[in-house]
């Protein structure tokens, strides 16, 4: 079943066209992973998801035309966003980021379980409860943004370059956690500028460049295919 589908969607900066009409869809229950050289309009992909950037075209999620919704509406239909460079709030402590990830709940039960489920993926974030995110490593504010994003409960879960920066072996922890968090029934849209690794647990995958959907296919075409292989898994 079609979670999220973009449908001819151009994005812009002022006079700068960002998406020239892209198309794609994401299916409840997958990994569906945008690929493509920086500046190919991948960032710019999930923040017109987000309403973040003006665009024309339609998306749709969960059956409801939400084009250009305002970011709070959006968040409320159930779409999270972890950005690029993790966008945590540095001077708050790992316990207020969760909250604040939890805007939109009153009861303070419901709060403190979804506390819970994020350390359980998470329990390195138990650890640093009241130390404040900025003084966490990378690694570590990387899992409290990905930790706040899951607050909200979400029906998606967009990640923009969460192996950003990290090392090799917290690269390998944090898709572990994707993978696990969509074997618990959560869909995800991966933007990945690792795109072997990207490709590697996701079920499909977008190739995009200078704005447009190149190629789509199923992961482990895409894995196997001479022209990516090329220009991006060299």
């Amino acid at each position: 079943m079609s979670l999220l589908q973009l449908r001819g969607l151009h994005a812009y900066y002022g006079g700068i066209e960002a998406l020239k009409g892209i198309s794609l869809t994401v299916n409840e229950g997958e990994i569906v992973t945008l690929i493509g050289s920086n500046g190919a309009g991948k960032s710019t992909t999930l923040k017109s998801i987000c309403g973040q950037v003006k665009i024309q075209g339609s998306v749709v999620f969960n059956g409801k035309d939400i084009s250009a919704r305002p970011p709070h509406l959006t968040a409320l239909e159930g779409i999270a966003h972890v950005p690029e460079g993790r966008r945590i709030f540095p001077r708050l402590t790992v316990k207020e980021n969760l909250e604040m990830g939890a805007f939109s709940v009153k009861d303070k039960k419901v709060i403190r379980e979804r506390t819970e489920r994020a350390f359980a993926y998470f329990p390195r974030l138990k650890e640093r409860y009241h130390q404040q995110g900025g003084t966490m490593s990378g690694g570590e504010q990387q899992m409290l943004a990905i930790g706040r994003a899951l607050m909200m409960q979400p029906k998606i879960l967009l990640l923009d370059e969460p192996s950003m920066g990290l090392a090799p072996v917290l690269v390998e922890l944090i898709f572990e956690i994707i993978q696990e968090l969509n074997r618990g029934g959560m869909t995800i849209l991966l933007v990945e500028q690792n795109a072997y690794q990207a490709l590697q647990i996701a079920h499909r995958g977008y190739v995009i460049q200078t704005g447009e959907i190149l190629m789509e296919d199923e992961a482990q075409s895409l894995l196997s295919n001479e022209q990516v292989k090329e220009a991006y898994l060299a």
